[in-house]
This record gives structure tokens, sequence and C-alpha cells, in this order.
């Protein structure tokens, strides 16, 4: 059965989860702006990246590329070159692509809903909700990697996260935590706190400011929660 926090669970969680954000949040150079362009280009650098990886092309790809209006006018391959590296360049070319969707269709500025952001080219959900919190403050959930796991572990998830039924469960419960003041910066909390203390090996529960809001640090349940992922077992055939 899955969890559905109450208000006296909402409040504690909430608090004690921004007062560690403030003290505790990492300091990245894409949250020093609320411009939705640099949040965008962040985000979509962040998918299947890591953190220290995308710093240095983050920086240069805002360089030469500092608006939207920029990067709907360069060449495609002006825009790979700078890419070059990162991988993914699919996620290149639907920045491209994008970017002149905003600047013909919209004007040149970010819609701020995440319905609307998920019609641009490359904006997936999270994407979405990421843009439309950390740039406009919109009480808009997130899902990702780090508060995957994250959530699971707060509500005793049993199963797969990954799963159709346990990625709708997740879901609900990211719209049901979000608040209508700073959702940013809590969702920016939740990402970090799932990232360096709720990890996926040996999480830190007595570092966590919202262990007492884990049902499975309650049921000492922290090491089961989420399952690893299933390996897919390879028929070998015609081979001794």
């Amino acid at each position: 059965m899955m969890f559905t926090p109450d208000p006296p669970w909402l409040r504690r969680f909430r608090r004690n989860l921004l007062r560690w954000y403030d003290r505790a949040g990492r300091d990245l150079p894409w949250r020093a702006t609320r411009d939705p362009y640099a949040v965008w280009i962040s985000e979509v650098m962040l998918q299947q990246t890591t953190v220290a990886a995308v710093k240095p092309y983050f920086e240069r790809f805002l360089e030469r590329f500092p608006d939207v209006a920029a990067l709907a006018a360069a060449d495609e391959s002006d825009v790979l070159r700078l890419w070059e590296g990162l991988g993914y360049y699919s996620r290149g070319r639907n920045l491209h692509r994008a970017a002149r969707v905003v600047v013909e269709q919209h004007d040149g500025r970010f819609p701020e809903d995440v319905t609307t952001l998920q019609s641009l080219p490359g904006i997936g959900r999270y994407t979405a909700g990421a843009i439309a919190s950390f740039a406009f403050d919109v009480p808009a959930p997130i899902v990702e990697a780090n508060t995957v796991r994250l959530y699971a572990r707060l509500t005793g998830l049993d199963g797969d996260p990954r799963s159709t039924a346990g990625q709708r469960a997740l879901w609900e419960f990211a719209e049901a935590i979000v608040p209508a003041k700073r959702a940013g910066a809590f969702n920016h909390a939740l990402m970090d706190l799932g990232a360096t203390v709720c990890t996926i090996n040996e999480p830190r529960c007595h570092d966590c400011p919202v262990r007492s809001c884990c049902r499975a640090f309650a049921d000492g349940r922290q090491a089961e929660i989420p399952p690893p992922k299933r390996r897919r077992q390879l028929l070998l055939t015609g081979q001794s």
C-alpha cells in the first residue's frame, strides 16, 4: 500500500529538508541563476552525465550561446561541435530544435507551465518540472535517479520503483510533497539529499535531516529499498 503523507508529516518533512538545504546544499554554477535558458541547458547536459563532467561544458556553452536567440540562430554543426565529449548527441540536436521553437512560437520567452514546456523537443516530464520549479518557482514535481531512491525509501515502497506502477506511485508522491513556496529550493534539496546522503550503498541515515519521516529507516530496510536492477539473462546458444 502506497504511503500517503498527512499534514503533520508534510510540515515536518518540508521544514527539516529546507533547513538542511540552506546549510548543506551543493554550490553548483547553474544554481546561481533563475534564467530558464541556463537552467534548461544545465538540465539537458546533466542527463546521463555527471555533475563534475558538466561544469566546464556548461560554462563554455553559455559563453558561446548566451541566450536562446543565439542558440536558435546557430548552425547545428556548431552546436554539436561544442557538445563533443558529452555524448548522446540527440540531446544537442534537440536543444537546437527547441531553441528555434521558443524563438519562433513563444517570442523567445520560455513557457512557465509544465505542459507547454513538455511540448518542446527533448523536454520530458522531469526536465519540464525542473525548469518550471528552478526558474519560475512553480510547484512542479520531479522524479529522477536520486529522488527515485529517496522517495522509495521515504515511502517504504515494495517492488520495483522503475516499473510502470512504481513510477506512477513515485510521481504521485512527488506531487504531494512539493510546497507552494520555495518549490525550486525544495526540489534542489531533494536531489542533493539523494546524491549525497541517501546514496545507493551505505546511505548515511544518521546524517539525514528527514530520517524521522522515513519508513525504510523506521523498519530497518534502507539497504533493501529500492531493490537492485535485474540484469537481463542472456541466452547463449552454439557455444560450449
